[in-house]
């Protein structure tokens, strides 16, 4: 199995309480340092085996299929290892951003205690993306218990129990009633269409890597979909694309714990945080990481 060398100040407990979120497990199941998530690898229900030891990581991935011997090539040793380093946020320079920092008047107390933050990621641009859509206004509390319907309502189920997080296609195979009973909003449920129309249709290519110098590119294209707005876009470049310089100015606890670091006796604005933010550019998401983790270590 592969075995992957984590750098110093891995923060694994933050990795697993990030994938505890959700107390029913239906999905993602942590026990004694490893992770079980379910997914969909290559149109087959697959569960990834993520355990950590000793500053290591060992990852593999059972795959249901009769036809395992036409997947060797896509679920061989190199393709498992990049989705191992993508969970673990393993492509971000955290280390860079911390040298930078870390003297910082006000940022460089929150990284002092929480030295490695990094932002862990989702198994698929897609699903980050149908995360953010669910947590559109809501609380992360409604957001999880929506997401678990809909996971169970539109997803695969493993051999092993475990379901699996749906993909675009899986999306286009039910109706919008199923959607609504699932707690997706009229609206909600325009903006996924309108989502996996866009990626059917090669509209939107998911797998490209996102850098400075075209994601603009990435954020015009999602911002014209219907239903989906700067904050859905910023959320889903940090937990999909391991961008870190969204500006995530307008998320009500980013504003809630500035005002706690500041030690304000009023919660900033959004267009406050957004100027606060934007002097740490090109870690404006990072920062709001930062912020989270402060006061929750599932919050972020």
């Amino acid at each position: 199995m592969p075995t992957l060398l984590l750098p110093e100040h891995f923060r694994c407990d933050d990795f697993f309480a990030f994938h505890l979120r959700d107390q029913q497990n239906i999905a993602e199941i942590v026990e004694n340092k490893q992770l079980r998530k379910g997914i969909i690898w290559h149109n087959n229900p697959a569960q990834i085996n993520l355990r950590i030891d000793n500053q290591q990581a060992i990852i593999s991935l059972d795959i249901d299929s009769s036809k395992l011997d036409s997947l060797k090539n896509t679920s061989d040793e190199e393709q498992i290892v990049a989705l191992g380093k993508n969970l673990l946020g393993l492509h971000q320079g955290v280390e860079q951003f911390e040298e930078c920092y870390l003297t910082d008047p006000r940022l460089g107390k929150l990284i002092k205690n929480q030295r490695g933050l990094r932002i862990y990621q989702s198994a698929s641009p897609f699903e980050a993306l149908v995360w953010a859509i669910i947590g559109q206004q809501i609380s992360v509390h409604a957001a999880i218990a929506i997401r678990r319907r809909f996971i169970q309502a539109v997803g695969m189920q493993h051999s092993s129990g475990i379901w699996c997080f749906p993909n675009e296609q899986q999306v286009n195979q039910v109706d919008d009633d199923t959607l609504r009973q699932t707690g997706f909003s009229t609206g909600k449920i325009v903006a996924l269409r309108a989502l996996c129309d866009a990626i059917k249709n090669q509209q939107l290519d998911l797998s490209v890597q996102i850098t400075s110098s075209n994601v603009a590119h990435l954020t015009e294209q999602l911002l014209s979909i219907k239903g989906i707005g700067p904050w859905t876009v910023s959320y889903a470049l940090l937990r999909g694309f391991n961008y870190l310089d969204g500006s995530l100015h307008g998320d009500v606890a980013v504003r809630r714990n500035l005002q706690i670091l500041l030690t304000q006796d009023e919660q900033p604005n959004a267009k406050e945080t957004e100027k606060w933010l934007a002097q740490y550019s090109p870690w404006r998401a990072l920062v709001a990481a930062h912020l989270w983790r402060s006061q929750s270590a599932a919050g972020y």
